[in-house]
């Protein structure tokens, strides 16, 4: 098998520039591309930090937020007609959805399907027991 250089796979990707490693390297020296003076020069910077005094930061600007409703955050159940049915699930098919949902009586219903565990308004549930 014969090599020759100018047949061999090129190299696309560039190592990345290491810093701080000599005038050289083009991204060392003197500030090694941190630009000059400053927190953000030094060392490792807060992800919050907003370069001013904690009584006018970031957190402090924030609103108080108490108690037991910060744990889990719910999410509204999506509002469901009753022609949104009638129109995308076939005749004694269960219905499912992989979000939360609330079934609401807009509109008629004549297929009889199998629900499940799924909320809905007493309007909705008086359709289609009908």
């Amino acid at each position: 098998m014969n090599l020759i250089l100018s047949h061999l796979e090129k190299i696309t990707n560039k190592p990345a520039r290491r810093l701080g490693r000599g005038y050289g390297s083009k991204k060392g020296g003197h500030t090694s591309g941190r630009g000059q003076k400053g927190d953000k020069s030094r060392g490792k910077v807060p992800l919050i930090f907003d370069g001013t005094k904690v009584k006018k930061g970031y957190i402090k600007r924030l609103p108080f937020l108490r108690g037991k409703h910060r744990l889990g955050v719910k999410t509204k159940p999506q509002a469901v007609s009753l022609d949104y049915l009638e129109a995308h699930f076939k005749e004694g098919e269960t219905v499912k959805f992989d979000f939360p949902v609330k079934i609401l009586a807009n509109g008629k219903i004549k297929k009889k399907l199998v629900l499940k565990d799924i909320p809905m308004s007493a309007s909705a549930r008086k359709k289609i027991n009908e």
